[in-house]
């Protein structure tokens, strides 16, 4: 393994973080190609070692393996700097997207516009689930835990980190493998005082917003700090959660304004949980204009990340060790089974309210899954779909091109019929 400059790690991990589109898949590619296939800065064992090592983690895989790297390669520096780069452009697109879409997304053309991403979006859900089964489904039980992962959240609205510990629990106590192998020993760590310095930072500004009396944005980093503690499996595994929370249970947005907002999120580099500051900016301008906003979405996207910092710069010195432990990869191969289930729950929670104008409440008691009004049926929100499909699937265009095209379309058609 060479050592880079901090010029040169700069330079690598910014190119990282501007080409950072396509979900999690698209950017470990991307960050395999630059560090271990044209540089020798990590060895093959080494990176994938640090992915399984993220996966375990909650939060972006993707963005807290190049905070990884970027600290195994020149420490705590090289750590901030290659995370923060990885962040930074997409949040940086987001805010200006969440800004218009906030000043203008009520006008008709927006409203159609956005019809097109968001029946783009139903489709690349749907191949995140068919992608994560392939891997996560290698055996009977695998298939039963994400059957059951999806009926406790479709039609008992379990609460989605119930499920994750469960899932986890499982795993661990059914893990096969020489529990006694030896591994290699932790890298030279200060564990207590990461810890005490990066919780500091983490819970520094939430304690300032109660103090200074902003309950709104209190509870928006409250809610977003549990947020980061549960988000195994990635975005699109969360989403169902925290929509249930920020739309049924806090009313901070609407169901549209959580769909669009995911819209948004596949359309800039960078993790796709970049989808909690859309939430947390448009949860600030709907209780008090743009001036919340901004607050509620720089707090949003810091108490988003700061644990990702929390949890590689505590843990890397251990990965090695963790790698080579049966029990946490037993624990990780059954969460991921799991969050087939939940994806396949956000899958159909999607496609319901992108097909149908209105959807209720199935009246069966505690059984109560989400169930569309058939009379609202969407025919060009389908169509739209299935031409989505078609750019994706089968001509197997890139996304942002996809998305671009999509939205052109659902715009047209707007037009059209407007």
């Amino acid at each position: 393994m060479n050592t880079p400059s901090l010029r040169e790690l700069t330079r690598v991990f910014a190119r990282i973080g501007v080409m950072s589109f396509g979900g999690p898949a698209a950017q470990i590619a991307v960050m395999h190609r630059e560090l271990v296939d044209d540089r020798p800065w990590l060895s093959e064992q080494q990176f994938l070692n640090a992915l399984s090592f993220c996966m375990l983690l909650p939060g972006p895989e993707a963005m807290q393996l190049c905070t990884y790297a970027g600290w195994r390669l020149r420490g705590v520096t090289g750590g901030l700097i290659a995370g923060l780069l990885f962040t930074l452009p997409g949040a940086l697109v987001m805010l200006a997207l969440v800004w218009a879409y906030a000043t203008w997304g009520a006008l008709p053309l927006a409203e159609a516009l956005f019809l097109g991403i968001k029946a783009t979006v139903a489709i690349v859900v749907l191949q995140a689930l068919l992608r994560l089964s392939g891997k996560a489904l290698k055996s009977r039980d695998r298939y039963v835990l994400a059957v059951l992962s999806f009926l406790a959240l479709f039609a008992l609205n379990a609460p989605f980190p119930l499920i994750i510990a469960l899932a986890a629990t499982y795993g661990a106590l059914t893990a096969t493998g020489d529990h006694s192998a030896t591994a290699a020993p932790p890298l030279k760590a200060r564990t207590p005082r990461t810890i005490a310095l990066w919780l500091g930072l983490w819970w520094a500004p939430i304690a300032t917003a109660w103090a200074l009396g902003a309950d709104t944005l209190a509870a928006i980093g409250l809610f977003f700090s549990k947020l980061a503690v549960v988000t195994f499996g990635g975005a699109y595994a969360v989403l169902a959660y925290m929509t249930q929370e920020v739309v049924e249970t806090n009313h901070w947005l609407t169901t549209p304004q959580m769909m669009d907002g995911l819209g948004l999120a596949e359309t800039t580099p960078g993790p796709l949980i970049l989808v909690t500051e859309f939430v947390g900016f448009m949860a600030g301008h709907n209780a008090a204009g743009p001036g919340l906003a901004l607050a509620a979405a720089a707090l949003t996207l810091w108490v988003t990340f700061v644990p990702c910092f929390l949890w590689i710069f505590t843990a890397a010195p251990y990965v090695e060790w963790i790698s080579s432990r049966p029990r946490l990869t037993g624990a990780l191969s059954a969460i991921t089974a799991a969050v087939v289930g939940v994806i396949a729950n956000l899958s159909l929670w999607f496609a319901l309210h992108v097909f149908f104008d209105q959807v209720t409440r199935a009246d069966l008691g505690p059984l109560s899954p989400a169930w569309p009004i058939w009379s609202s049926f969407n025919a060009p929100a389908l169509g739209l779909a299935v031409v989505a499909a078609y750019l994706l699937l089968r001509l197997r265009l890139s996304l942002p091109l996809a998305l671009v095209l999509m939205a052109a379309a659902g715009a047209g058609l707007g037009v059209m019929t407007g």
